[in-house]
């Protein structure tokens, strides 16, 4: 269930069908990693071949922003919700807590997973952590012994928080190897944490919670913001275009 927006192939349909799936994944210890598809995601596969390949890739890739949901309904009569990482990473938790489901978190600063780690063990408390890992910055680390301590704690779940486009290809690079399944859920976690304060409703109902982060963090953002959102524009409005020419055709 999966359809093309620009570059990447875009899994559509309601978040509890695909919380089945994985649950059916997990209990086969398939390997398997989910994306949670954005503007900036779908601008640096159509930017890079090799990242298409591995959003492609992807077991799931999901509609996180609004734009991804609203490009679905435009393009192919989808009504579409958005499954936000933000809002799928505490649902899934109640999946993992009601199963008693083992979880690692990879990335991250040791700040944040410390209150990750404080916050499950209040509020989840059917769930184990098996790893919190926060690898180095700026230098080579070895997967090998990350993937050793996940498989011999039979961990079910690996939240992987590296950022975009670096989780997503640390994933591809690696889940054939870990008997789990990966989610890429990047700048969710310091927000999950309590760290990081998330957009107010009404900014993310209107699809907005870029522009809050452009707030916060301008200097990082603005840059980003302004090529990804703007090329986004420009080449949907290419394949609009394009598909009802075919249809006039």
């Amino acid at each position: 269930m999966k359809k093309r927006i620009i570059s990447a192939n875009i899994n559509y349909g309601e978040i509890n069908f695909y919380i089945d799936r994985i649950k059916d994944l997990i209990k086969r210890k398939e390997p398997s990693y989910v994306c949670f598809s954005n503007v900036h995601m779908i601008i640096e596969a159509y930017d890079d071949e090799g990242f298409c390949s591995v959003v492609n890739s992807a077991t799931f890739a999901l509609p996180d922003g609004i734009p991804i949901a609203k490009s679905l309904n435009i393009l192919y009569n989808i009504k579409q919700k958005r499954i936000a990482g933000m809002d799928f990473i505490p649902l899934f938790l109640e999946t993992c807590n009601s199963l008693k489901y083992k979880v690692t978190f990879i990335g991250s600063t040791e700040e944040v997973l410390n209150a990750v780690e404080q916050r499950i063990c209040t509020e989840y408390k059917g769930i184990e952590i098996t790893n919190l890992i926060s690898p180095p910055f700026n230098e080579e680390w070895n997967n090998k012994d990350y993937i050793k301590k996940i498989n011999s704690s039979k961990t079910d779940v690996v939240f992987v928080a590296l950022g975009c486009p670096k989780q997503e290809k640390w994933m591809f690079e690696n889940y054939k190897y870990i008997n789990s399944t990966l989610f890429g859920i990047g700048g969710a976690l310091p927000t999950f944490a309590g760290i990081v304060k998330r957009a107010p409703n009404w900014m993310q109902k209107l699809g907005l919670e870029w522009l809050y982060r452009l707030i916060q963090e301008p200097k990082r953002m603005a840059k980003r913001y302004f090529y990804t959102n703007s090329k986004f524009i420009l080449l949907f409005i290419k394949a609009w275009l394009g598909k009802n020419k075919k249809l006039i055709e």
